[in-house]
């Protein structure tokens, strides 16, 4: 559950990924950037919580629709479901931050 109600287990970690999204985007104008924000097994490498840097609440909804559950195994899956289902203006955005925290994850995994 979103919100800091839930207590993660002793094997879960938290990744974050960065990018950039378009100046005028109302995201950098509050953030300064664009974040996501991932609670993933360490073991099964399933995101169990994903949130998001956003203006609306449905936004980082939305997106947790997209990456809870998912293993961060499967970076073309994933990328692909953004492409065909997110067209928020940060989608490009998303797809950097996601991109940028798998790198960050599978160095914490392999380090």
């Amino acid at each position: 559950m979103a919100g800091g109600t839930s207590v993660f287990h002793k094997d879960t970690i938290y990744v974050i990924g960065d990018s950039k999204t378009a100046s005028n985007n109302p995201i950098m104008q509050q953030f300064n950037s664009y974040f996501i924000g991932l609670v993933i097994d360490r073991n099964s490498h399933r995101i169990l919580e994903a949130e998001c840097s956003s203006t609306i609440s449905l936004t980082s909804k939305f997106v947790q629709s997209i990456f809870n559950g998912r293993s961060m195994m499967e970076v073309e899956e994933i990328i692909s479901d953004i492409e065909s289902r997110y067209f928020g203006a940060s989608q490009k955005a998303l797809i950097v931050a996601f991109k940028n925290a798998h790198i960050k994850y599978n160095q914490i995994i392999n380090g």
